[in-house]
């Protein structure tokens, strides 16, 4: 559903903070909160919104009894000047995606299905639950490790792991990022000395 679609929320200076859903951006849209934004950085407010008008083939479109609306990839919220604070949070699914789904041990890519968690040192053995102990493992690798080191075990991390950088959307495979974020996105866009 298209009230279900992501959108990348701004801040006063274009910097990207998070994601919300076209739902909640139309709401703070509608209140004055946001403004909804091109990829050229134009910038418009609900009134002017409301007289786009909509070509043939939007397909992201909201429609109500009285108007069509193109729904606002990217807004910009009015009141909120801090810089962006990025955390990724450690979770089964973050872990899959960090490792890209791939076994840390053999190094064969497997459905999430087919994974499991391992924690490098053992929670037995002191071991924590933390981004820089736990890695994928596919059930046989897991099971031959067991409640051992993995040189104990005979076994070697592929890559060691380690905290992700942050990002709003560091962790969304490129082919989910939308084309309309591309530009706030573009970390060497805006960090690239010129001269």
């Amino acid at each position: 559903m298209v009230l279900d679609a992501p959108v990348l929320v701004l801040n006063r200076t274009f910097a990207a903070l998070a994601l919300t859903d076209a739902r909640r951006g139309f709401t703070l849209f509608y209140k004055g909160h946001v403004r909804a934004v091109l990829p050229d950085f134009t910038t418009y407010g609900w009134g002017e919104w409301c007289d786009i008008p909509v070509q043939p083939g939007d397909a992201d479109v909201v429609r109500t009894p009285e108007m069509v609306l193109k729904v606002p990839r990217v807004i910009q919220l009015l009141s909120c000047d801090r810089p962006p604070r990025y955390d990724v949070k450690f979770s089964r699914h973050n872990i899959y995606v960090r490792d890209g789904t791939r076994c840390q041990y053999c190094g064969k890519r497997f459905q999430t299905s087919e994974l499991s968690l391992d924690h490098v040192v053992p929670l037995s053995r002191g071991g924590v639950s933390s981004w820089e102990n736990v890695v994928c493992a596919c059930l046989k690798c897991n099971v031959r490790k067991g409640n051992r080191l993995p040189d104990e075990a005979g076994m070697a991390l592929r890559r060691a792991p380690a905290k992700p950088r942050a990002s709003p959307l560091g962790l969304l495979a490129p082919s989910r990022i939308h084309p309309a974020w591309r530009n706030f996105l573009d970390v060497a866009y805006w960090t690239v000395e010129l001269g």
